[in-house]
């Protein structure tokens, strides 16, 4: 199949024919213009009317009280006095438009229980006083869950200040003292000093940027899913793939297709809520007299959020097409795409987390980056570094994932499959037959099933237990993927790689570890500057674990990992992978997901690093039992720095050092490079020695 040669006016004739067999799928159609053309609109106009309804039932309710005090009626006469100055006040001709509520006192006999009478919500509150030291003490008894009674309770709540407000200035007044003077000593007040425009940005600035990012995740998967899954499942790929057009070709067409469409989705979105927000402006102006804005100041960060719309379309078009494509069917598409969704949508939920500023480092960091950078223009804080990193780095991961894109249509055995990748971990067992290693399938469903057990029942089981938890969670890890592996029938000697290897081997993993090691010292420290708070809290969870001796933290810490881990990353994992896809692709996968399984942020980098050269050490010796070693050894020389830190500091200063001078950066990775050298040319010897 051709891979080379680009030629505009055939990418052109593509764009035409996908932009046309889009455009004839309803669902796109929808989403892309009667959402926000229509739906939003009248979301917007239908949720402030029922807000205004509901705010105007509360108001004009008749709320029963039931009041049980010795206080001499005093309470009584506060309700009804506010009583009838709802009444007067509705009445009023200054104020004849105003709603208001009325109290009903119910008699306290005619209920015999206040419990009971809250409950089949005969009252809406009930109020005992009773006289302690002299004074009283109001306790208000209400229905949380009922709206009316948990309206009613903040009623009392009002009046009873009111009463005590009253009662102070009686009895100042009774004492001849002067009441203005003592209850109010001083006048204070706050300034805001923020534009009306920026009001309004600070507000927008937290809706808008979400707003978009789920519209534009929504404009780009429908196209995405036809142009991938779809042509699939109508069969009409294969026809294409036999045109005289190449794959680089072929793909640009399909992301420019998707990109358009998104791009024209979310310019629609953004037309769509402006508009929704100049009427709600404008009503408000006719209705009160509100603050003149001027809209002229918004232009520049309209440009940039344009900007950042078009940026951050390719990016997601890229990564919902890299999603789609492994997809069979478009209900097979809809449910892979269902979790990148929730993704995004959570990371989307950081622009309404107050005070998160847009840093270098949140610059690099998808979906985050895009919601910032609108979140800071909305309020007029410009930085012209950060708006170039956030729109080059958005370009730059839709060009690597396009990228993988062509892979992924270099592949035939993905573009082709056959079924038998599904999962297989829900059939009948009868049916199954034994050997072979786990499908993908089975792989990514015991891998996300394996992260959330950890999330949940590891966590608590830490928190419960401290070490004795951490030795559970890796009972997780190993049980959960075995049992998969059990049920299929599959052959657990190829799929955990147990395989003896040549002792060279073992020297050369052992060698590369301590190399890998030093240089992820100074990798360790370069991020816990940058990420200092996440630093902080790996220290406080391992800190919480820690217990008992240092023999049973390095059966847990130590051993139970270089088990427990490897036999899912370089057991079940990359050994399914391997049979799949490219090695090189199947240890890139495997080190990214054994990184992102230690859930930190300081930790991913130098985990992701280890579990590159885990992998490669598994691949070079063909068994798993070299990176045990590997994953030991490096674990046990954490578990040395926990319990024993004063030795280990006087054997080895720099392994207990916070910072690094320049001097010790240089010998870490200078000793690093020599030792995993050394490792390397030794590993690469016993790969020799077992062909042999």
């Amino acid at each position: 199949m051709k891979t080379k040669g680009l030629n505009t006016k055939i990418i052109t004739t593509l764009v035409k024919k996908e932009m046309l067999d889009v455009l004839r799928d309803k669902k796109t159609v929808l989403m892309m213009l009667v959402v926000p053309l229509v739906l939003y609109p009248l979301i917007y106009i239908g949720v402030m009317q029922v807000m205004a309804l509901i705010s105007s039932s509360m108001e004009t309710q008749n709320y029963r009280i039931v009041v049980e005090a010795e206080d001499e009626g005093a309470l009584l006469d506060k309700l009804m006095d506010v009583n009838q100055q709802n009444a007067a006040q509705g009445e009023s001709d200054e104020e004849k438009d105003a709603q208001s509520y009325e109290i009903t006192v119910v008699d306290a006999d005619s209920i015999s229980d206040y419990e009971t009478a809250l409950n089949e919500e005969a009252i809406d509150a009930y109020i005992s006083g009773q006289l302690q030291d002299g004074k009283m003490q109001y306790d208000v008894y209400y229905l949380s869950s009922e709206t009316n009674s948990s309206y009613a309770a903040g009623i009392i709540m009002d009046i009873l200040d009111d009463l005590r407000e009253d009662l102070t200035r009686q009895k100042l007044a009774d004492e001849g003292m002067d009441v203005q003077m003592i209850l109010e000593p001083i006048n204070y007040g706050k300034q805001d000093i923020a534009s009306s425009e920026q009001s309004l940005g600070s507000m927008m600035g937290s809706i808008l940027p979400f707003m978009l990012v789920i519209s534009l995740l929504i404009g780009t998967m429908y196209p995405a899913i036809d142009t991938t899954a779809g042509e699939r499942e109508r069969g009409t790929l294969e026809t294409i793939l036999t045109l005289p057009v190449t794959n680089r070709q072929l793909i640009l067409s399909k992301f420019l297709t998707v990109a358009v469409i998104g791009m024209v989705s979310a310019i629609l979105n953004i037309l769509s809520m402006g508009a929704v927000a100049l009427y709600m402006y404008k009503l408000m102006d006719l209705q009160t007299e509100v603050v003149s804005l001027d809209l002229a100041k918004f232009i520049p960060a309209i440009l940039v959020c344009i900007l950042a719309v078009f940026a951050f379309s390719l990016f997601i078009s890229a990564i919902t097409m890299c999603v789609t494509s492994f997809a069979r069917s478009y209900k097979e598409a809809n449910n892979y795409i269902t979790p990148l969704m929730l993704v995004v949508m959570f990371i989307g939920y950081i622009g309404f987390i107050p005070n998160l500023e847009l840093t270098q480092t949140m610059a690099m960091v998808p979906v985050a980056n895009i919601c910032l950078l609108i979140k800071n223009m909305m309020v007029f804080k410009i930085d012209y570094g950060a708006i170039a990193v956030v729109l080059l780095s958005n370009v730059a991961y839709a060009v690597m994932a396009i990228l993988f894109l062509s892979k992924i249509y270099d592949s035939e055995a993905i573009l082709f499959s056959d079924g038998k990748a599904g999962l297989q971990l829900f059939e009948r067992r009868s049916n199954l037959k034994k050997g072979g290693v786990p499908t993908v399938s089975d792989v990514w469903f015991v891998a996300a099933l394996t992260l959330l057990l950890i999330l949940y029942a590891g966590s608590m089981l830490q928190v419960r237990f401290g070490l004795a938890g951490a030795f559970g969670t890796q009972m997780i890890i190993l049980l959960v993927p075995l049992s998969m592996v059990v049920y299929t029938k599959r052959d657990i000697r190829r799929t955990y790689g147990f395989r003896q290897t040549a002792a060279v081997g073992y020297l050369g993993a052992a060698i590369l570890i301590v190399g890998l090691f030093l240089i992820n010292i100074v990798v360790s420290a370069g991020l816990v500057s940058l990420f200092p708070d996440s630093a902080e809290n790996v220290e406080t969870a391992f800190s919480d674990i820690l217990g008992g001796n240092a023999l049973a933290g390095l059966l847990v810490i130590a051993a139970a990992p270089a088990v427990c881990e490897e036999m899912l990353f370089r057991g079940v994992i990359l050994q399914s992978l391997k049979a799949r896809y490219r090695v090189s692709s199947a240890i890139l996968i495997t080190a990214v997901l054994f990184g992102v399984f230690h859930m930190s942020l300081v930790k991913f980098i130098p985990t992701g690093l280890l579990g590159l050269a885990l992998c490669v050490v598994a691949w070079w010796t063909d068994s798993i039992y070299p990176a045990m070693l590997m994953h030991f050894i490096n674990n046990a020389v954490s578990v040395a720095l926990m319990y024993y830190p004063e030795q280990v500091g006087k054997l080895l200063p720099v392994l207990c050092k916070n910072t690094l001078t320049v001097a010790d950066v240089l010998c870490l990775c200078a000793a690093g490079a020599i030792f995993a050298g050394i490792g390397v040319l030794l590993l690469r010897k016993s790969k020799t020695v077992n062909r042999q």
